[in-house]
């Protein structure tokens, strides 16, 4: 999906509303110790510090060094932004918004932190897992992957990372 020219693109602690402008998503989200991931509410148990690592190496590894943000927050607002930019009047778990031509940053992610947890249910893994499974669903998406109209391409390399990072099951792969 294309987003708004009007992302923010300046990975600092100051810059944590990302999302395309007039999306709301242009939060108040607590302040968190990271720049890659912004928690619209912090749940006491999740292990953020992981996630922050996980979105590191993403950044380093599977991005080669380009900067991204990562929203995770509530279905509402995944269904409100799947609404707006998609068209699609559904909650969803991640939303990738690709930004173009923009040297060092790669776009914006939104997670559905309750799509995540009922899918960790579902799957039988932690929360955390999910999560990183959504994020490097949406990491991909940021390099230009799709997997709707790569012909493979997206779930090879899905697979690819998910075997290296040790994870379960891709969402390519769960819906094929």
């Amino acid at each position: 999906m294309k987003s708004d020219p009007h992302l923010l693109k300046t990975p600092t602690t100051a810059h944590r509303d990302r999302l395309p402008a007039g999306s709301s998503a242009s939060l108040d989200a607590d302040p968190a110790p990271c720049e890659l991931i912004t928690f619209r509410r912090k749940p006491d148990t999740l292990d953020t510090d992981s996630l922050e690592e996980f979105a590191e190496v993403l950044r380093r590894r599977v991005l080669r060094g380009r900067e991204f943000h990562c929203l995770i927050t509530g279905d509402a607002e995944l269904k409100r932004l799947n609404g707006q930019f998609r068209g699609k009047d559904v909650p969803t778990d991640v939303l990738s918004f690709p930004q173009e031509d923009d040297g060092g940053y790669v776009g914006d992610l939104a997670i559905s932190l309750g799509r995540a947890r009922a899918q960790a249910k579902q799957f039988g893994h932690s929360i955390e897992t999910e999560i990183r499974v959504l994020m490097l669903h949406g990491a991909l998406h940021l390099k230009g992957l799709d997997h709707e109209t790569d012909s493979g391409q997206m779930a090879r390399t899905e697979t690819k990372w998910r075997k290296e990072f040790a994870l379960p099951a891709g969402l390519v792969e769960r819906t094929t």
